[in-house]
């Protein structure tokens, strides 16, 4: 792929926490846009750690194109480590956030013996640790799990969580039709599938209820354990696009993207192929161009940055790959990515996601605004 730097890129910041403050960690963003021109930027937040009881899904509302975001908004804070906060525009203001909720007390019980952790961050999490240890174990099911959240005025307010069959950091796709797609994991295998199983769910009522379309099979050489955290489109010709991290690999790069389409509405898939992006995991967006953007982050050492492969065939191959922030120049942190795209209203786009800042040691909320070259 053909290297390009965007002439007179912005980057900027979503959201961070002074270096004073405790939970300063934020992690998996997304971003999206409505009717009207609004971004609505989320992600789990509030953190001490990559792995953390008390992650929050936390919103941030930019009125003027992202030169400024709002206060955090906390939309959902349960007992549990809430991740991989998704957000989709539904049309007519209506929303939709995804996330999914796990308990790690015996990776947090670890954590108090790190000598990096702070007396104020060590008393918070052991305080965490006895209290999940006091749940009961009903409790612990209900949960953890994955979950819907929904919104009919913009984001103001806010459905009880709808659990889900699946989840993915970037959330869900609505269709021409206006029924909504969702293709993720599941690790809490329903319907006969393994655990693992990447399968798309649909819903034709807004997002309240869902039912499982068809899942998709690894291809020859790769195990069910190596593809997750995909995400899916829907192409002008009614197809769609799937597209899977996968990692793990015994060839280069290690760490890449699959695509996988399907014609008959997600029932059944083609087998997964490689895309050669050195990075991972996918967000795929059809700018009003035609062009089709491929957000991911590369994590190789020596090459960490935030990217955007570009194909203008509809994902059959990708011609040009878009630096957006050279973190490996700036940072020397290896936890930083999942990138996620909105396009503008001037057919400009920004791009959100998660890294440390220069001289910083916890990760925030970042962004950058980028144009497409003209093509010759």
């Amino acid at each position: 792929m053909r290297e390009i730097i965007p002439a007179n890129a912005e980057i900027g910041t979503v959201h961070r926490y002074p270096e004073t403050a405790s939970c300063r960690y934020n992690g998996w963003p997304s971003v999206c846009i409505d009717d009207r021109g609004v971004l609505y930027a989320v992600a789990s937040s509030m953190r001490l750690s990559h792995v953390c009881p008390c992650g929050k899904n936390c919103m941030w509302v930019s009125f003027n194109q992202g030169k400024t975001w709002t206060p955090s908004i906390v939309l959902n804070d349960s007992k549990f480590d809430d991740r991989d906060t998704g957000i989709t525009y539904l049309g007519d203001g209506k929303m939709m956030v995804t996330w999914f909720s796990e308990t790690t007390t015996d990776y947090y019980a670890g954590f108090l013996s790190y000598d990096w952790v702070g007396p104020q961050d060590r008393e918070l999490a052991r305080g965490y640790v006895n209290m999940l240890k006091l749940l009961p174990p009903e409790e612990v099911d209900r949960g953890c799990d994955s979950f819907v959240m929904l919104s009919d005025d913009y984001g103001v307010s806010w459905s009880e969580p709808i659990k889900v069959e699946v989840t993915s950091p970037h959330g869900a796709t609505v269709c021409r039709d206006g029924s909504i797609i969702y293709l993720g994991n599941n690790w809490r295998p329903p319907m006969g599938y393994a655990a693992g199983t990447i399968f798309l769910i649909r819903s034709r009522d807004g997002g309240k209820t869902w039912c499982a379309e068809g899942h998709i099979i690894p291809p020859a050489g790769l195990e069910q354990w190596q593809m997750h955290e995909p995400h899916v489109i829907e192409l002008p010709d009614g197809r769609l696009l799937g597209a899977i991290r996968v990692h793990g690999r015994t060839e280069q790069p290690e760490n890449t993207v699959y695509t996988t389409y399907s014609e008959d509405g997600g029932k059944t898939w083609s087998e997964p192929k490689c895309t050669g992006v050195d990075g991972l995991p996918p967000h795929l967006l059809l700018h009003s161009s035609g062009a089709l953007i491929l957000s991911y982050c590369c994590r190789t050492p020596g090459k960490r940055a935030q990217r955007a492969a570009v194909s203008y065939d509809f994902g059959e191959t990708w011609e040009d790959d878009y630096l957006l922030n050279d973190s490996e120049k700036v940072i020397r942190q290896y936890d930083l990515g999942y990138p996620c795209t909105a396009e503008l209203p001037d057919g400009s786009l920004i791009t959100v996601y998660y890294q440390c800042l220069p001289n910083e040691g916890h990760t925030s909320v970042l962004y950058t605004k980028w144009k497409l070259e003209e093509r010759k």
